[in-house]
């Protein structure tokens, strides 16, 4: 997950930025806002070394409140001085203007991301809750000022008739939609209704997340070591400290995590156990508690379809989508709908195999979503004698951080050099920092965090943002990007052994940072992104995990050093469509329903009995489940970023699929250097000042082809 948004809109920004937000109650306390700005070191420029950095070690929950409620005061005057500038609009007056605003709340968002996603606590959840309406309103504020709007359209109208500068064209038609598409076209009794749906929102976002989070913190489960049949040493001993850590010294705790989840189900031969952990991960925010949030989601829909109701669009799809890559429902829906029966159809082969490997243990049962995982891995070693837990005895954290840095260095001419520890301050002792050059000049480029392991108050899953973003606009401003992953921390001594979806994911987010470091754009809008676009350039990344150059260098056996053998990399290669079946089903299931959610009529919508009944329609099997069931599509519900657009995984991964067959095609495969420029100059660097479309019929010379993918997961490619 990324952070994507034209940044004068700024609580848009900040929901992009922690797009799986927390909140608590109600916080009564009313506090002096008058200081200055340089009183809270929140809103303080960033000082010290690499053009300076965020002063992460003087960051304090209490210091939240007042520098948010101060930023939206200065942001709003820079608003005000544009808005009513007495000289007529132009470009540098206005948009340009718009471009240097806001400056001090952008960078209290940098700490606000921090401690929302990656240092969370109930404290921060209880100022959360009370900011969440006053940030809506913030944005009200900007999107609703008529001056503002007025003076943006007689730019944006002009740019029509007499063209300006490409980036600077492209910055006027974003921001100009932007503010179309939030309602600033619409009448003042429109606008309010407008605004107060807003206020609504990003309360039950914040609200949405924090059942979530509180499901996820509060159902553990624990065993004795009775019960640690199937698991590896390296997971029990982190069981154990976990454990230990909440209390429990003696047992082994499985948190209600993915990443705890995911082995705990490929491995454990504990069937009821492997039962009672499945429910707790898929009932997150669906235990019929005051933690549940069903009802929330009714009342999401309701109010997102009331809102576009205003502006005269059917439904919320509509309105979102037509920005982006695929412009509208249909399209999206088609291309979902192409992929899906071969999907399920492969769904149905692969329970086959494993209710025959079942059959044949004797294990007299029928295959259950909470066995597929387990049985799933039992045909993979059958069928091609491939053991994923031999393959993670080779995939060690600290070399496939090496495989990054290698690759970036061969396709972007990167060097990525350690940080001394203590020159720049982190928010915790995880946090390391690597410098950011070009090999060549040596030119400073950026820093690079990675925060990799699972925490109480961290948010699950795996996501990358900026602190800063790279513009030539105010000078040259380098890039702070981060990655943030929930690899289960080790015991210590112990390295950090991840599996090999664990290993691609890695890569993902490894892309969008190299999307951050990449930008050669002038106007901080155009960092911005397509939300169906920009998944591509991290999917791509992935495919370098597989090559022979990072195969050969980086996948090495943690404990005697040598490398992986040839064999087990063709069991690797050849098991590449094993599963697919399931992936791509899970994946998809949530991408339909999300979408057909904003299609259908909100009111009195049941949304257990909405999504029972649409899988049941779309002849979901019954032995799996949605990647992310409806009570906490976090992606969907805890803000807008993906809303109606989670299909976007997929529209990338075409384009994915068809751009590495680029490299494929080419003399030096994936290291090519004529395709690698491309990349880089058509699909990397120009971000979003330029339509993604005419980008990568740069970048192919043609449109993506949807058959690269059905290749690619070892569908059938459907005929002309």
């Amino acid at each position: 997950m990324t952070k994507h948004n034209l940044r004068h809109i700024k609580t848009l920004s900040l929901c992009a930025l922690i797009a799986f937000t927390t909140s608590c109650k109600d916080d009564d306390k009313k506090e002096d806002t008058t200081m200055t700005k340089n009183e809270n070191i929140l809103l303080q420029e960033w000082t010290g070394p690499f053009d300076g950095v965020p002063a992460f070690d003087k960051m304090n929950v209490e210091d939240v409140k007042d520098a948010v409620e101060k930023g939206m005061e200065l942001g709003l005057k820079d608003i005000e001085k544009i808005a009513n500038n007495p000289e007529p609009p132009t470009f540098e007056n206005t948009i340009a203007a718009m471009e240097r605003s806001g400056k001090e709340l952008d960078r209290v968002f940098t700490y606000y991301g921090i401690l929302s996603s990656n240092m969370s606590s109930p404290e921060f959840r209880d100022i959360q809750t009370e900011l969440a309406p006053k940030l809506s309103e913030y944005n009200s504020k900007i999107s609703q000022n008529e001056k503002l709007f007025n003076r943006i359209k007689t730019v944006y109208e002009a740019s029509q008739t007499t063209p300006l500068e490409d980036d600077q064209q492209r910055v006027v038609e974003l921001t100009y939609k932007s503010f179309e598409m939030n309602g600033a076209n619409l009448d003042a009794e429109k606008k309010k209704r407008y605004a107060e749906i807003n206020k609504e929102l990003s309360s039950l976002y914040t609200k949405f997340s924090n059942n979530v989070l509180h499901d996820e913190e509060n159902y553990v489960t624990y065993l004795t070591k009775e019960q640690l049949g199937g698991l590896s040493e390296s997971f029990t001993r982190s069981a154990a400290k976990i454990a230990s850590d909440k209390g429990q010294d003696g047992k082994y705790a499985i948190t209600n995590t993915r990443s705890s989840m995911d082995p705990f189900l490929t491995y454990s031969t504990e069937r009821e156990l492997r039962k009672q952990v499945w429910n707790n991960y898929y009932s997150r925010g669906d235990n019929g508690d005051e933690y549940d949030n069903k009802e929330l989601i009714a009342q999401i829909l309701k109010l997102r379809k009331e809102r576009v109701g205003l502006m005269g669009y059917d439904n919320y799809a509509e309105w979102r989508l037509q920005d982006r890559m695929a412009k509208t429902p249909e399209n999206a829906m088609d291309l979902m709908m192409a992929v899906w029966p071969a999907a399920i159809a492969r769904v149905k082969e692969e329970v086959a195999d494993m209710q025959a490997v079942a059959n044949a243990n004797g294990d007299n049962i029928t295959i259950e979503p909470w066995d597929y995982r387990y049985y799933a891995e039992k045909v993979r070693q059958k069928k091609y004698d491939l053991d994923s837990e031999e393959v993670k005895q080779y995939l060690q954290l600290d070399k496939l951080t090496q495989a990054l840095f290698y690759t970036a260095g061969r396709l972007f001419n990167y060097e990525f050099t350690p940080v001394a520890e203590g020159s720049v301050p982190v928010f915790h002792d995880d946090v390391k920092v690597w410098e950011v050059t070009d090999k060549d000049s040596g030119k400073h480029i950026g820093l690079w965090y990675l925060d990799p392991f699972a925490r109480e108050g961290k948010r699950s899953g795996a996501w990358a943002t900026t602190y800063r973003s790279h513009t030539t606009f105010d000078g040259d401003e380098t890039v702070l990007a981060s990655n943030n992953s929930n690899f289960v921390k080790p015991a210590p001594g112990e390295p950090v052994l991840v599996s090999w979806d664990d290993a691609t994911t890695f890569f993902h987010e490894f892309g969008h940072a190299l999307h951050f470091f990449s930008s050669n754009v002038k106007y901080p809008t155009l960092n911005g992104g397509v939300r169906d676009y920009t998944e591509f350039q991290s999917q791509l990344l992935e495919r370098w995990l597989s090559t022979d150059e990072v195969i050969n260098q980086f996948l090495v056996h943690h404990k005697t050093g040598e490398p992986i053998p040839a064999s087990l990399v063709e069991k690797i290669k050849k098991a590449s469509t094993f599963n697919q079946g399931f992936g791509t089903t899970e994946y998809l299931a949530s991408a339909l329903i999300d979408m057909k959610l904003h299609l259908a009529d909100p009111e009195n919508i049941d949304i257990e009995k909405f999504e029972r009944e649409t899988l049941k329609e779309l002849n979901m099997p019954k032995e799996l489940v949605m990647r992310h069931r409806t009570p906490h599509f976090g992606h969907v519900f805890s803000g807008e970023g993906y809303a109606t657009a989670y299909y976007g995984y997929m529209w990338a991964d075409v384009l994915t699929s068809d751009a590495s067959e680029a490299f494929k095609e080419a003399p030096g495969g994936f290291y090519d250097a004529e395709v690698a420029k491309k990349l880089v100059d058509y699909l990397f660097a120009p971000r979003n000042s330029m339509d993604p479309a005419e980008a990568y019929r740069l970048f192919r010379g043609r449109d993506a082809k949807i058959e690269a993918l059905m290749r690619d997961r070892g569908f059938p490619v459907p005929k002309k």
